[in-house]
């Protein structure tokens, strides 16, 4: 499975580098660095903030964390909400990958920050605590999707506090006053350190980047090939 979803994410996101990775506490880690280079050629979107919540409708969610918390293997997303790469990602590999596995409870994906696109130190700062307060409702994965289905273009100046709010207006169920407030939590501003400790640790500095493992208590590569067969 590991190998399947690497491939997958390779072959739409363009030529990255893989490589195994040990000393970690989980097992079989495997990395992918994606491409921090400005945009790909433009993608067609046709779709809605409703679309967005079909296709996650009845998955579960819980922070930044979209997916079955059992479930045997944990994506970990490196992105940045302006990166035209990720947004590529998110758009092209992203569903198959919900459908065929998140949905299935068989990958929980963890959404994590990394500022590769976003020129504005304070402004990566802003939009990613924007996605990080949905998520203390557990709307961040409506809300990130939302932003890169209507991602403007790179330098543009275009996420102002109108945009953020215009995006937050549009996610189904999501508590405008409460999610406001969560933005100003200290505690998010440490999530967004934390994220950026793990990527220079981990030798992350493109996006998108992921990290694939498997727990502790997850059965072993055959097992898990098996349940891909299944």
């Amino acid at each position: 499975m590991l190998g399947l979803v690497a491939a997958a994410v390779a072959a739409v996101v363009g030529v990255g580098v893989l490589a195994l990775a040990g000393g970690s506490k989980t097992a079989n880690q495997t990395i992918y660095r994606g491409q921090s280079a400005r945009g790909p050629s433009a993608v067609q979107v046709s779709g809605s903030a409703s679309e967005v919540s079909t296709q996650l409708a009845g998955i579960p969610q819980r922070g930044n964390t979209l997916g079955n918390p059992k479930a045997p293997l944990t994506v970990k997303f490196f992105g940045d909400l302006q990166c035209p790469y990720c947004r590529r990602f998110a758009l092209r590999a992203l569903p198959s990958l919900i459908e065929r596995y998140v949905r299935r409870g068989r990958m929980k994906i963890e959404y994590h920050s990394l500022k590769t696109a976003t020129r504005d130190p304070q402004i990566f700062i802003t939009q990613q605590l924007a996605a990080l307060a949905a998520g203390r409702q557990n709307k961040m994965w409506n809300f990130i999707e939302l932003f890169y289905l209507e991602q403007g273009a790179e330098d543009s100046g275009y996420v102002t506090e109108s945009y953020l709010q215009g995006l937050a207006q549009q996610v189904r169920g999501l508590n405008l006053p409460s999610w406001m407030a969560a933005r100003g939590d200290a505690s998010l501003v440490n999530t967004l350190r934390e994220d950026a400790r793990t990527a220079s640790s981990r030798g992350l500095a493109s996006t998108p980047s992921f990290l694939l493992g498997r727990g502790r208590d997850t059965p072993d590569a055959a097992a898990i090939a098996a349940l891909l067969r299944s």
